[in-house]
């Protein structure tokens, strides 16, 4: 049986730590009142640092449930995304969403991610043929 907990290790924990995520971001993924910034680790698992302001959600109740929401949401999903270092950011308009849609949204980015990443891992491999990543992005 897998295990399916969100320890410490698991979560962005220092400003140095979200600080490489903006300055070195590879990866960025959208959902509707939700952005990820994303980077390749080489911890051989996913992290996650929620950053949910005032400005987009008042409430501290609703703070709390956004980011517990997204705990839940990458624990489930951590078996299957690939080693990278996530900060969620919560932008206008998540306040409308309901649990429901949260969760979908969430795991609909997760998949993203997760395609992304394993696009740009085999476009990296020597000898496929094709450009990588960031070659096709310009920098």
């Amino acid at each position: 049986m897998s295990r399916q907990d969100f320890p410490r290790r698991l979560r962005l924990l220092t400003a140095g730590e979200y600080r490489q995520v903006f300055d070195n971001a590879v990866y960025k993924v959208h959902g509707k009142g939700l952005m990820a910034l994303a980077i390749p680790n080489d911890l051989g698992h996913p992290r996650l640092g929620l950053i949910v302001s005032k400005k987009n959600l008042r409430r501290a109740v609703d703070r709390n449930r956004l980011k517990r929401l997204a705990r839940e949401s990458i624990r489930l999903q951590q078996q299957r995304l690939p080693a990278v270092d996530i900060v969620l950011m919560a932008r206008r308009g998540v306040k409308e969403l309901d649990n429901e849609v949260l969760h979908l949204q969430l795991h609909g980015m997760w998949r993203r991610l997760e395609r992304e990443a394993s696009k740009a891992a085999v476009d990296d491999q020597p000898g496929t043929g094709t450009p990588s990543a960031n070659a096709s992005q310009g920098g």
